[in-house]
């Protein structure tokens, strides 16, 4: 897209929803100019994303299904006093996965990599260096932006990737191991299993901090030796090891912290709301946000921003069990949050399945009401 044409969308942000907007305006669209601009050198954001096949639908599966790099069967979740195998549908996909097909389906003049753009208008980026790339309309997909309107509760992760010199025998994701311990906070371990000796291990903290303690590196490690894998950290640049902080909204002013973001710009990713209150997963909104985007007609500014304005206040709406379960977390003391996930986590697989992928029946959603209260 050349510099000063008025027609098409530009992209900033190539991380999970831009890099999806992308690729589905690519294989659904190709009618559209289209260009991302992406601050990093690779697409996708980073590390491995696991999902129910639920939180997809139809549309996600066939968007990203040909990406998946496994799926598995069910998930194990194993707490004080319970441990669970459950037969709920599963899949995994890398960041290095999606920077891969988008790669492969757009021209490279569609997509530029190590450019940062510093502001967004409703028809325009601007670079760093002040060039400004124009278009009928924009879309900021960059991350979060200010949340100080909105109360929040912050899952943040650490993880690593290990290979070990034997099988390590976890046939399936550890969608939960909270069996640790919890040293005052909601704390538990997650593990993704990419090969038989190749096993992502991550230590997840549910609480008010925005960043994960300095220790949890150590706890990673002290984890794996208590299991019995021997092996050390895998130096594989797919996975590695990466920080990430999702935010877990339960209340605020939403509609003034869309307004935060850009008063007439179309927003998608973080930047619009668009996460799971409870998991902080974007996965499925991203899905459902880019196949939106290709069923549109009119591309102007105005008309993509009003479009993904109400689909964040409906979601926003439509997720208060969502909120409410979170807000539990949040009004709980530390100590006690354990014994809620516990609760949630509990019910029938169904439940869990339509929680992690927020289809919830109204049986189901009195099952969860039931359960924050009980916990």
């Amino acid at each position: 897209m050349a510099r000063g044409r008025r027609d098409g969308i530009v992209i900033a942000g190539g991380g999970l929803a831009g890099a999806l907007a992308a690729l589905a305006m690519a294989r659904h669209r190709p009618d559209v100019p289209l260009l991302i601009v992406e601050e990093t050198e690779t697409f996708g954001g980073t590390g491995i994303r696991t999902f129910a096949d639920a939180e997809l639908g139809r549309d996600g599966a066939g968007l990203i299904g040909a990406e998946a790099i496994a799926r598995w069967p069910g998930i194990y979740l194993s707490f004080p006093g319970m441990n669970r195998n459950l037969r709920i549908d599963w899949s995994g996909f890398g960041a290095v996965d999606l920077h891969r097909a988008l790669v492969e389906t757009l021209d490279p003049k569609q997509y530029r990599l190590g450019t940062r753009v510093v502001a967004v208008r409703e028809d325009a980026l601007v670079l760093d260096g002040g060039e400004e790339l124009k278009a009928e309309s924009a879309i900021d997909a960059r991350g979060a932006t200010n949340l100080s309107m909105l109360e929040l509760l912050y899952e943040a992760r650490v993880e690593r990737e290990y290979a070990f010199a034997a099988p390590h025998r976890v046939d399936r994701p550890v969608l939960i191991d909270a069996t640790v311990p919890q040293d005052g906070v909601l704390r538990f371990m997650q593990c993704v299993p990419l090969t038989e000796d190749r096993l992502v291990v991550g230590d997840v903290m549910v609480s008010e901090r925005i960043q994960p303690d300095a220790e949890a590196g150590e706890r990673l490690d002290a984890y794996v030796a208590a299991r019995g894998w021997k092996g050390g950290r895998c130096a594989n640049d797919s996975v590695g090891e990466h920080v990430q902080v999702r935010p877990l909204p339960y209340g605020g002013d939403f509609a003034a912290f869309w307004r935060l973001g850009g008063a007439r710009v179309a927003k998608l990713g973080l930047r619009g709301g668009f996460v799971h209150p409870v998991t902080g997963r974007t996965l499925s909104d991203a899905v459902l946000n880019a196949m939106l985007l290709t069923r549109q007609r009119d591309y102007s500014a105005g008309a993509l921003h009003d479009l993904f304005e109400s689909e964040a206040k409906q979601a926003w709406k439509k997720r208060e069990l969502l909120r409410n379960v979170t807000a539990a977390l949040a009004a709980a003391k530390p100590e006690s949050r354990l014994d809620l996930l516990a609760a949630l986590y509990g019910l029938s697989p169904g439940t869990i399945a339509g929680l992690n992928a927020d289809h919830l029946g109204w049986i189901d959603r009195m099952k969860v009401q039931k359960a924050i209260r009980a916990g």
